[in-house]
């Protein structure tokens, strides 16, 4: 009986064995295996009239990897020679190809640090992979192509000045607010943030062209008398076309339960963008939900009933999780995106939550000075300050001789109590931080 057992046992071992070294064999990785990649031109050349266009599609075959797998793939975009050590990727899941819009690949590209309007060589493969520990490439594929300026010019020659604005009366050292163009020929907007007082609008930041209201009937009068406001967030609409302007309440705000105020607020404001002609904000999120909504107030609100990026009105909320993030929110279009970033904020006994944080976040420029970033409109307490990066001191900045030049873990920063434009320049070395108060 004993000799029966062992004899079963060696058998069954053996099988094990059989099956085991069977069973390693089936998932070793085809050592040839490669993914055949194409593209569906090699030179391009970008244009705004071609955002919204396909302009680039890469297709692939799927690979024979010596074993049923799911593969998941991601594209990889570089700078010919850079070795992929900065790339941009973008997720495809299961497909065997991806189709760019002429915008988001030309976004790809600017984030690069390719140039508009100069050609450059690009390098793009295609990665698939099977696991944590296993993957599979394409060949390196290379485009030509040549970028466009996503920034817009929206800018135009007139201003608000007076004693309600932050630059007073002078315009300096805070020069008058701006008004933007408008799809209306003749028509401008500004959106701006005011004390009480009063304001008029001029030209070129100079008395020479200027309009008040005479009447208070909202005519537009040459040299004519001040506009009395009072403190808030407003759209100050001007029509050259019929002599006229308008001026009311408006702010758009993120509320929810992912934001400090929650669901009654008060909301994150979100920041007019000219550069785009949307709105933005730099934000410290909790787990939570958020929306979209106008002048802190339920009447004009939006949420996203499909998860897919899209506003719809009186929507669903949107589920976010804790972190940092730029928020862009696009009205013309209808659409909105949540991109995590790291983020600069001011820190410190003059801020509403002192030296703990969470820090009050700058946004940073989209514009012609990517690397600046602005706090326009804080309001501080007698106090100190400093400039710190995600609510941290691993990286963090202050001001060892007072003079405007930062300095990594340097002095604190004093301040009187009022309210701030406040610059962080991080394109110079070293950077330098400009504290302008409202007059």
């Amino acid at each position: 009986m004993k000799n029966i057992w062992l004899k079963s046992l060696l058998i069954f071992t053996g099988l094990m064995m059989v099956f085991s070294c069977e069973k390693r064999e089936f998932v070793t990785l085809n050592p040839d295996a490669k993914i055949q990649a194409r593209l569906s031109t090699v030179q391009l050349i970008l244009a705004d009239s071609l955002a919204d266009n396909d302009v680039l599609t890469v297709s692939w075959d799927k690979p024979d990897v010596g074993f049923p797998a799911a593969i998941t793939y991601n594209i990889l975009l570089d700078v010919a020679g850079n070795n992929f050590a900065s790339a941009q990727t973008v997720s495809v899941g299961t497909d065997l190809s991806y189709t760019f819009k002429g915008e988001a690949l030309n976004n790809k590209l600017l984030t690069l640090g390719l140039q508009a309007g100069q050609p450059a060589d690009v390098e793009i493969k295609v990665v698939g992979k099977l696991s944590d520990s296993k993957s599979v490439s394409s060949q390196v594929m290379t485009l030509r192509v040549t970028p466009y300026s996503s920034v817009l010019d929206l800018s135009t020659e007139w201003g608000v000045v007076g004693s309600a604005t932050p630059g007073g009366w002078s315009g300096a050292p805070i020069p008058d607010l701006p008004f933007y163009r408008t799809s209306t020929q003749g028509v401008i907007v500004a959106y701006v943030r005011l004390k009480s007082g009063e304001i008029k609008f001029r030209k070129n930041n100079d008395w020479t062209e200027n309009y008040g209201d005479d009447n208070g009937d909202g005519t537009l009068d040459a040299n004519g008398a001040n506009i009395p406001v009072s403190a808030g967030y407003y759209k100050i609409t001007l029509d050259f076309n019929n002599m006229t302007y308008t001026i009311e309440s408006y702010f758009w705000g993120i509320v929810g339960s992912a934001t400090p105020g929650g669901w009654n607020g008060p909301d994150l404001a979100l920041h007019y963008n000219p550069y785009g002609d949307n709105w933005k904000a730099a934000v410290t999120l909790t787990n939570g939900e958020i929306k979209f909504r106008l002048n802190n107030d339920w009447t004009t609100n939006f949420g996203d009933d499909g998860a897919d990026g899209t506003l719809d009105a009186n929507g669903a909320n949107i589920p976010v999780a804790a972190g940092n993030y730029i928020i862009t929110v696009d009205f013309n279009h209808g659409t909105y995106t949540i991109e995590p970033r790291d983020l600069w904020g001011l820190v410190g006994s003059a801020t509403p939550n002192g030296w703990n944080g969470p820090d009050i976040k700058f946004l940073p420029d989209f514009g012609t000075h990517p690397g600046r970033w602005y706090l326009n409109g804080v309001d501080l307490s007698a106090g100190e300050i400093k400039i710190r990066l995600n609510d941290d001191w691993a990286n963090n900045y202050g001001d060892d001789g007072n003079d405007g030049t930062l300095e990594a873990n340097g002095a604190n920063i004093p301040v009187n109590a009022g309210t701030y434009n406040i610059t962080v320049d991080f394109t110079v070395s070293p950077p330098t931080i400009e504290i302008l108060a409202w007059q």
